[in-house]
């Protein structure tokens, strides 16, 4: 049977358009993205809250192949990371394959065709012989396991998918969660609130952030030949330095072991009260959890109407936040930074995939923990692949990790091609070898010392693991290009 098309990505988030255009530039233009939304942009399409911005440097979050000229700041802000994403769908020709407003209700993998079936929610079925999950981490809300969370008769809303029809100017207002995306709105949303009342967890380190915008000379300098070039790797360097080193080389580095003086240092110095700062003081080492950057945020408790609490929630009432000592705090507007869906095999993609034989992908995980060859590949199912899977990212920038895993892919496809294969499959003795490195070298990682059990993050998946890759950078770029073809099996 011959597919609606050879590959179907879906999601057209910066992981869908990086492998769209790796895809045309390998001769492999027979796809089709789906995407939810209306737009592309993936991340930077969903989140619009007040203040979102990037927390890596500009240069480092582009594609090595098509990077702009038209960065304003060191951190770009969210409206020009999506007009960067518009930008690439428009340069490379992309539009006209990417289906909008569709969803992906769940996909099913046919043994006797070796085709993937995949349900959209317009009700029909597109087939495909290869089926790339592009879906971001950052997209579905994760809404608090919190008694009354529905009931409250205010407004409520996800920060994820922010209403910029509510004016907040002058209101009573709750947030619940102190994580990446609450560091950015608390201090945007502080001067313009009657009340903050900011209910904390888990207290997140917080840096300094070298945000500043770029001048005329620097913005002229991406514009010359070889200028962004230059900027870029100066940003890689310093991404590479101060996260992916000291968190996947912690037992060797001696400089993650002080990164907790330094944000003690810039704690002391941005809050004035003794009490408020030691329940801004986390009690886990930097890097268990994603650290915050920004340079206002811890400063903002200093305001008169902003007030920290740190009692645990013990249910919402129609009208405001009750805490388990028995006080409530009434607001107008309930706004829920409690962060994404990320290490959940529900989530990864985020739709119901059915492999080989009828194999559920969420009960394979549940049973085999959260694993994938190269954190692109798992066994029995055949011609799927995936850009964020388990061991694949190393933690630096995400677009790093996109260029790396669609590298992957597409090697895979062009031998799949070269050898008239049907069936494209990582073999269950490479993915095996594959998972017991990732054991035997996580020793290292930050995320095994003791304080990390305090920090109620993320990175760790229901089974305590962290599914993060232990390497550099550099080590999983030149794997995505190395690692032997062999590993896979092309029935033809």
């Amino acid at each position: 049977m011959k597919p609606d098309y050879e590959t179907v990505i879906v999601g057209a988030g910066f992981s869908g358009i990086g492998a769209a255009i790796k895809l045309d530039k390998a001769g492999l233009g027979d796809y089709l993205v789906i995407e939810a939304g209306d737009g592309p942009g993936g991340t930077w399409y969903w989140n619009t809250y007040p203040g979102i911005a990037v927390d890596i440097p500009s240069f480092s979050y582009q594609f090595s192949f098509e990077k702009s000229p038209d960065w304003t700041r060191t951190y770009a802000p969210g409206n020009e990371l999506k007009a960067y994403a518009e930008h690439c769908v428009d340069t490379y020709g992309l539009r006209p394959k990417i289906r909008f407003n569709t969803k992906v209700l769940g996909a099913a993998f046919d043994d006797d065709e070796a085709l993937w079936h995949v349900e959209v929610d317009s009700g029909r079925t597109v087939t495909a012989r290869f089926l790339v999950n592009a879906c971001g981490v950052l997209i579905t809300p994760n809404l608090p396991d919190i008694d009354g969370v529905d009931s409250f008769a205010g407004v409520t809303m996800h920060t994820a998918r922010w209403d910029h029809q509510q004016d907040l100017t002058g209101k009573r207002v709750a947030i619940i969660g102190t994580g990446a995306s609450a560091v950015q709105v608390i201090p945007e949303i502080a001067p313009i609130v009657e009340q903050l009342s900011v209910f904390q967890r888990t207290p997140i380190w917080c840096f300094p952030k070298p945000d500043v915008p770029l001048s005329p000379t620097a913005r002229r300098m991406m514009r010359l030949p070889g200028g962004n070039t230059v900027q870029r790797l100066l940003s890689q360097a310093y991404v590479e330095l101060t996260f992916t080193l000291p968190a996947q080389y912690f037992t060797v580095n001696p400089m993650a072991k002080n990164m907790s003086k330094v944000g003690e240092a810039y704690l002391r110095k941005q809050v004035h009260d003794p009490e408020l700062r030691e329940k801004l003081t986390p009690r886990y080492a930097v890097g268990c959890k994603r650290p915050g950057f920004h340079n206002t945020y811890l400063s903002t408790y200093n305001r008169d109407n902003v007030e920290l609490v740190t009692e645990p929630i013990d249910k919402i009432t129609g009208s405001g936040v009750a805490t388990v000592d028995g006080e409530t705090r009434d607001v107008d507007v309930l706004i829920l930074a409690t962060g994404f869906r990320v290490m959940d095999a529900d989530d990864m993609p985020t739709f119901p995939l059915t492999g080989s034989g009828g194999r559920s992908w969420r009960e394979h995980w549940d049973k085999h923990r959260l694993q994938a060859y190269e954190g692109v590949s798992v066994p029995g199912f055949p011609n799927f692949f995936t850009v964020f899977g388990p061991y694949g990212y190393v933690g630096s920038s995400y677009f790093a990790l996109i260029e790396t895993q669609t590298h992957h892919i597409v090697r895979c496809l062009k031998q799949a091609r070269r050898t008239r294969a049907r069936r494209v499959e990582v073999t269950q003795e490479a993915n095996d070898r594959y998972f017991a490195e990732m054991m035997r070298k996580r020793h290292r990682q930050i995320f095994w010392q003791d304080s990390c059990q305090l920090a109620n993050s993320y990175y760790f998946d229901k089974n305590g693991d962290a599914p993060l890759r232990p390497t550099t950078t550099l080590e999983a770029m030149w794997r995505s290009r190395r690692f032997p073809l062999d590993d896979y099996a092309f029935t033809s």
